[in-house]
C-alpha cells in the first residue's frame, strides 16, 4: 500500500437490489487505484456487500457510499434515512440471510454507527 493520500470516493445509491453490485465496483476501482493489498480488497468488496445489503433491506431513500482510504488501510461508510441501528441477529443455521453483520464485525478492523441528522452512518475500517 502507498502512503500518499488519496481523494475519498463518495456516490450516491439507488436503495435497490443492484446498489450492492454498483458499491462493490466502486470500491473496487478505489481500491485498486490507491494500491490496496487484494486482501483487503476483496474483504473491502464483502464487507460493503454486506452494508450495503442491510441498508436497502432495513432502510428507506437513497444510499451515500463513501470509500476512504486510511493510513492502515481502507474507511468504508453507508448513509441512509433510517434512525434504527444495526443488531447482530442470532444465526439461524437453516437460513441463508442474518449473517451480514456477523462477517463485516469479522472482516474489519473496527465498525460501528454514526447517528446523523437525516439517519445513520454504518462504517467499517479494514487494513
Amino acid at each position: 500500500m502507498r502512503n500518499e493520500p488519496a481523494t475519498p470516493v463518495a456516490v450516491t445509491l439507488p436503495a435497490t437490489a443492484g446498489a450492492s453490485a454498483q458499491a462493490r465496483r466502486i470500491v473496487g476501482e478505489a481500491v485498486a487505484a490507491w494500491g490496496v493489498s487484494p486482501d483487503v480488497a476483496e474483504d473491502a468488496a464483502l464487507v460493503v456487500t454486506e452494508l450495503v445489503s442491510n441498508a436497502v433491506d432495513h432502510a428507506s431513500g437513497p444510499l451515500e457510499l463513501t470509500v476512504s482510504r486510511t493510513e492502515a488501510g481502507v474507511r468504508l461508510e453507508v448513509a441512509d434515512q433510517s434512525p434504527d441501528l444495526p443488531e447482530p441477529r442470532p444465526v439461524q443455521v437453516d437460513s441463508a440471510r442474518g449473517r451480514g453483520l456477523i462477517i463485516v464485525a469479522a472482516l474489519s478492523r473496527e465498525w460501528g454507527t454514526s447517528p446523523t441528522p437525516d439517519g445513520k452512518v454504518v462504517w467499517a475500517e479494514l487494513g
